[in-house]
């Protein structure tokens, strides 16, 4: 009989050619269980995706209680069912007044999708500005945002109409013309390493948005739901956008996404054509069910009060090292560069055997990843991180 790891290979499609290959058994709180019986501190949350840790016994409860109701009934949009609009009010209730009106997807990368072409129906314009070192997802309306180009070339030819800029160089955004129907952005650059907004550039972009009539998009699929300490990125820089998208932390560990705007700027969706965007899955009343369970959780019990608290107490355990070049980080996203691609690969593989999973960055590969589960207590990270030095040490 062929093992797990055969039929793995065999019969699942490979988007490398080294997989982790961790086989887990189960996933609980901070922790993974390989069938070996090994635990693994899990210090990236699945890529900040398990923020309230895995299997939370509310997003669990949720889920049971939805399963005994109904799953799937029918499209996104056209029945009534309280997971999708109970979760709605919620969110409606903690963004601004403006971002009132929700479209559940499945996935970031179609949440991007679903906001680029509102963006363009709503405005009756075509060119799109992007970012350089961006990374919205892999579908191709994301990918043809996404500002790297060994990722993209192989791909092409792509949307047109794709203009990228410099994140952080406010001389660029002179770039944004009456032409632009939305600029996509990040607040913080997630895979270029936590790139953090310098000169209230993201408050300079709103201004040319608005001077543009440009619509602005904010991509907070790896920020929201308490990353960054905050419920949403966007409150810690004053700027509130036309169009955010959501996925990653907001369901528990299930697949949702969203796109968020105003009901006027939605409503373009109903006609010329209707049924404007589609989604057979979106907004999953179980999924949904999950993410308001997970939502509740981080309001209710005190998650985000602690978060900048439990990034500063990594950084102070870690950043001292002398192989650490510098660290740059908001909340629990945090970035630790090292001299290079290959002393980073060793050290997170060093990491992986003593029980420690981290990951560097698709455009930053010299800089390991630290986002673990917001719930990850004191004394975790004070055990994670005498690993951690343990493996620096051992770096020849």
């Amino acid at each position: 009989m062929l093992t797990q790891r055969q039929l793995f290979f065999e019969h699942l499609a490979q988007t490398s050619d080294s997989p982790i290959e961790l086989e887990i058994e189960k996933a609980e709180g901070v922790y993974l269980y390989a069938s070996d019986g090994k635990k693994y501190f899990d210090l990236i949350s699945g890529i900040s995706v398990s923020n309230i840790g895995h299997r939370h016994p509310k997003v669990v409860e949720s889920i049971k209680r939805q399963l005994d109701k109904y799953m799937y009934l029918m499209v996104y949009g056209e029945y009534i069912q309280t997971p999708q609009v109970k979760f709605a009010k919620l969110l409606s209730d903690n963004l601004p007044e403006n971002l009132n009106c929700t479209y559940f997807v499945n996935s970031g990368s179609e949440a991007v999708e679903g906001a680029l072409k509102l963006a363009k129906r709503y405005t009756g314009k075509t060119e799109i500005i992007a970012f350089k070192n961006a990374y919205h997802g892999s579908t191709h309306g994301a990918l043809s945002v996404m500002g790297n180009e060994d990722f993209k070339n192989s791909f092409r030819p792509l949307v047109p109409g794709v203009k990228f800029l410099e994140f952080n160089n406010i001389n660029d955004l002179d770039k944004i013309s009456k032409n632009t129907a939305c600029v996509i952005v990040e607040p913080i650059q997630a895979e270029a390493g936590v790139i953090l907004p310098e000169n209230n550039f993201l408050i300079e972009l709103r201004k040319i948005c608005d001077k543009t009539d440009t619509l602005l998009i904010f991509d907070e699929i790896q920020t929201g739901f308490g990353r960054t300490g905050s419920l949403f990125c966007f409150s810690e820089y004053n700027v509130i956008p036309d169009i955010i998208t959501f996925a990653k932390g907001m369901a528990g560990g299930m697949p949702l996404g969203a796109f968020i705007s105003s009901k006027k700027i939605m409503e373009v969706f109903m006609n010329n054509p209707v049924l404007g965007h589609i989604t057979t899955f979106g907004g999953h009343p179980v999924s949904c069910a999950a993410a308001i369970a997970n939502l509740e959780v981080i309001l209710n019990e005190n998650i985000i009060e602690n978060i900048n608290k439990k990034g500063e107490l990594f950084k102070e355990l870690i950043s001292n090292h002398p192989l650490i070049n510098s660290v740059r980080h908001k909340g629990l996203m945090m970035a630790f560069e090292l001299d290079n691609f290959d002393v980073n690969k060793k050290f997170i593989e060093n990491c992986r055997k003593n029980g420690v999973i981290i990951d560097w960055f698709l455009f930053a590969d010299n800089s390991f990843r630290i986002a673990p589960p917001l719930i990850i207590s004191e004394q975790q990270i004070i055990e994670a991180c005498k690993i951690i030095i343990k493996c620096l040490n051992e770096i020849n």
